[in-house]
Order: C-alpha cells, then structure tokens, then sequence
C-alpha cells in the first residue's frame, strides 16, 4: 500500500506539474522572441529619422549599433553591414510596407523609408540564438524546480503512506500474536479514525477470548471438583469388594479416570503465553503404548477380544506429551470396545520412522467407521464424537480406512 500512495501521489504531482510548467515553458520563449524583436525594432526606430538625411550621420549611427543594420539607399548604395538585397528587401522598396520575415537564420525585418531623393529600405536580422537568449537557462530552472517538487511530493506522500501503513503493520503483528496465543498482545490506536476503530475491535476480542478462557478453566475446575467426590465413592465401593483382583482393577480404574480429569485441568489452566513458548514435549511411545495396551488387555480378556501388538523394543521419542498419547490411545480403544461387539479381536502397532516420530495403528474386526465418523462431534452410536478428535490433535496427519470387516486407525506421531 505504501508503495502505490506513493506511486498515485508522483503520477499526480507530474501530471500537475507538466499542466503548469509546459504552459510557462513555452509562455518563457515567446517573451523571449518578443523582447529580441522589441530591441530590433527599437534599433531600427533610432535609424529610420535619419534614413533620408546626411549619408555621413546616418553612417556613423548605423554603425554604432550593436545589431548589425543594412540601409539600402535608392542610388544602390549600401550603408552598414554588407548584405545583398533580399525578397523582403525588395518587396518592402516596391510596396513600401514594413515586413518581418522568418528565415534560415532569424527573423528579418526591413523598414522602408521615404526620401528626397527616393525610397530607402532599412534592414536587420535576428538571429536564432538571440530570439532563444536565456530560454534554456529559464527551462533548467523550471526542470529543476519541477524534479523539486517532485522529490517533496514523493517525500510528503512516503510520510502520509508511513502515517496509514504503520497502524496497519501494527495490526497485523498483534494479530499474528494473538494467533500465536499470546493473549496479552493490544494494539495501539492510531492513524485515520477507521485504523484506530479496528484497533478498538482487535483489542475488544482480544479481551472477549482471555474473557471466554478464563470461564472456561473456571468450569473445568467446577468440573473437576464435581467429579471428585463420585470418584472417590467409586474407589471406597471398590475397595469394599470381596474379590481382591476385581476390588484393585475397579480401584485402577477409578484412579485412571482421576488422573485423566487432573490431566485435563492442568493443561487447560496453563497459560497460553507460557505453552507457546514452552520447549515441546517429548515422550517414549513405546512405554506409554504398553502400558496403556496392558490396561485396555484386562478389559477384553473380560469381553473376549484377542489383543494383538506389535512394539518396538527399543525407546521411540516423539513430541507429545505422555498423557496426551496415554488420552489419543485410550480414545482409539474405547472406540473398539464401544463399537464393536465382545469377541472382536484388534490390533495396535507401533512403527518407528526413519525421519523421526512414529505411526501408531490400531486395528479392529468389527463393522467398520459409521458413513459420519469423520466429522467432529458427530457419532452413529450415541456417543459424543470425540474419540477420533481426540486422537487427530497429537498427529500431524491421520488415515482412517476400512470397511464392513474391519476399521483401520493410523496417526503420524511428529518426531521432537
């Protein structure tokens, strides 16, 4: 933008300029060219008086003239500059009219001038050089004072650009912050009135989404305060069971869901300036996947379902957090276990890659992904929808796949 104001203000100003100074330019040379004529015709006024008298006064007049002056007297006698009769010279003597006439070297004027003894005929040239005489120095300082002009229009319209485009640049860095999560980021009101009421705007929704964040952490807090005392009614009537095996997976149970609530806090009370400049998590893939794959082990040899994995046995880093993997698995395998019937044998697999990062799959026997599995929030089987969604957020890429016999999930796990 600044470059077209700037543009559009030099188009103007020479546009301006050459309506004005084109008009003076050439107003310039014609009073030059009159004023060279005016000295010419006053030189010949000084003569004409004494073009019938004495021969020796008008010999010594004609010569003292700084313009060179040719008298043609009746008798063919020529006085001041040498000059043979011209056209012009000779029409004035037949028709006795003064003449001024365009040639190769000037401007010619001849006066004729009548005697005792007949018809005299008064002469001078102007040359070009003295009918153009201070034209060109006269066009340099238009030039210059044209380039002048100029260079100030572009230096005012570079100013009133940088008035316009700075505000704008400003917004466009706070809004690239605040892009980047950094909430505490405003703008400066400034520039034309509609800039500074953009700049009202931004900041308005700036504090409306640090408004919205805070209510809600504020909820999930509430949530999290509402889930504790079930929770641990849930592991007192489980630690109350007879059965010791069923007493401490219920009580495993009830303190995984503990953990997953608290999980769910703390990443949502952490603030947004701090998480985008925190160094990126890294975790290793293979403990959190065996460990998440021997507690979803116990829940199918309940229900029947033949478990199948295939891990690395070797340490695979990737950037995310262990919870958030632990989260993405557990909301895969609940969707094999809510979506599928007992006795459906899965599969998860863990596959390092070359450039970094890991592809984790889990496979399943069953129906196979509803036609509206793919879109967030929406679920054929009475269920929130989120459990793919979930999984998506640790992935650079997800690939679902399958049919009637089976689904097939696979996340791209980023490397750190």
């Amino acid at each position: 933008m600044r470059a077209r104001l700037t543009l559009l203000v030099a188009a103007t100003t020479v546009l301006v300029l050459l309506a004005f100074l084109v008009p003076i330019a050439l107003l310039l040379r014609q009073v030059a060219e009159n004023q060279a004529l005016s000295r010419a015709d006053d030189v010949i006024r000084t003569i004409v008086p004494l073009a019938g008298g004495d021969e020796a006064t008008l010999r010594l007049v004609v010569t003292a003239q700084e313009v060179p002056v040719t008298v043609f007297l009746p008798n063919g006698a020529v006085i001041g500059a040498p000059a043979a009769p011209t056209p012009a010279v000779r029409l004035a003597a037949a028709r006795g009219r003064a003449l001024t006439v365009a040639t190769a070297a000037g401007r010619e004027l001849v006066v004729p001038v009548v005697g005792a003894s007949g018809r005299s005929v008064v002469r001078t040239v102007v040359t070009s050089a003295e009918l153009t005489r201070g034209v060109s120095r006269s066009w340099l300082t238009l030039a210059a004072l044209g380039i002048a002009l100029l260079l100030l229009g572009l230096l005012v319209a570079d100013r009133l650009a940088r008035t316009i485009t700075a505000p704008i640049t400003q917004l466009s860095d706070v809004s690239h912050r605040l892009a980047g999560a950094e909430l505490t980021a405003r703008a400066q009101p400034s520039g034309p009135p509609e800039l500074r009421e953009v700049a009202g705007a931004l900041n308005h929704l700036a504090t409306r989404i640090q408004d919205l964040l805070a209510a809600e952490r504020e909820r999930v807090a509430d949530l999290s305060h509402r889930l504790r005392t079930p929770l641990t009614a849930l592991r007192l009537e489980a630690e109350s069971l007879r059965d010791p095996d069923e007493s401490t997976r219920i009580a495993a149970a009830a303190d995984g869901v503990a953990r997953a609530v608290t999980a769910v806090i703390q990443q949502t009370r952490r603030a947004s300036a701090a998480s985008a400049s925190a160094t990126p998590p890294v975790c290793d893939a293979t403990a959190v996947v065996t460990d998440r794959v021997a507690f979803w082990r116990v829940l199918a040899e309940d229900t029947g379902r033949p478990v199948t994995q295939s891990l690395p046995d070797t340490p695979v880093p990737v950037a995310v957090a262990a919870d958030d993997l632990a989260a993405a698995l557990d909301a895969l395998l609940g969707n094999v276990f809510a979506h599928t019937p007992d006795e459906t044998p899965f599969t998860v697999t863990l596959t390092p890659r070359p450039s970094g990062g890991a592809l984790l799959t889990v496979a399943d026997e069953g129906p196979g992904f509803p036609p509206a599995a793919s879109r967030r929030g929406t679920s054929g089987a009475n269920s929130t929808g989120l459990g793919l969604d979930i999984a998506r957020q640790i992935a650079t890429s997800t690939t679902t796949g399958g049919g009637p016999d089976g689904a097939v999930v696979t996340l791209e796990i980023p490397g750190p």
